[in-house]
């Protein structure tokens, strides 16, 4: 037992976790490089897939939504053969879906930041994307638009209204 949780009780789940780090998207990749590393952290220890996730880069071509969008069904096979990465077959479906849709949203709204900018806001977006995006749940939705630097609602009040995270 650890000396703050004699003293004080157990240390909430949240001042254990510290948050990721955000970035400044410059481009598309950016967009579903965070994405998939949302799809792929679902279920999984988020250490795991950051062990990988230079062979991630690699084998999902520096996760360009163009090349990736147009994989095949036998780049697909690759990929479930690839040690550099996890490989789970509808996660890397759900990868390739989820590039035609940034390149189809980026298209529809001039820009895929103003398709999450004027989505209506966090409340409709975290109910939204999921419809849009293959295997991303309401905390993939929170993680992802945290670290592209959208607003979000803080930690707790997010896991208070979703129970999740």
């Amino acid at each position: 037992m650890r000396t703050h949780e004699r003293t004080q009780g157990p240390v909430p789940y949240t001042a254990r976790m510290q948050p990721p780090p955000q970035i400044t998207p410059t481009k598309l990749a950016d967009y579903l490089e965070t994405l998939s590393m949302a799809v792929f952290e679902s279920g999984m220890s988020w250490k795991v897939v950051e062990a990988k996730w230079a062979g991630f880069r690699e084998a999902f071509a520096g996760f360009d939504p163009e090349t990736i969008a147009g994989f095949s069904p036998d780049d697909i096979d690759r990929l479930t053969n690839d040690t550099r990465i996890i490989r789970n077959r509808r996660k890397i479906e759900a990868t390739v879906h989820n590039a035609a849709a940034i390149l189809a949203l980026d298209h529809e709204y001039g820009g895929f930041a103003n398709y999450l900018r004027n989505g209506g806001g966090f409340e409709v977006l975290v109910k939204e994307m999921p419809k849009r995006f293959k295997h991303l749940g309401a905390f993939g939705v929170y993680y992802f638009l945290y670290v592209v630097g959208e607003p979000v609602p803080p930690h707790e009040e997010f896991r208070a209204r979703f129970g999740r995270g």
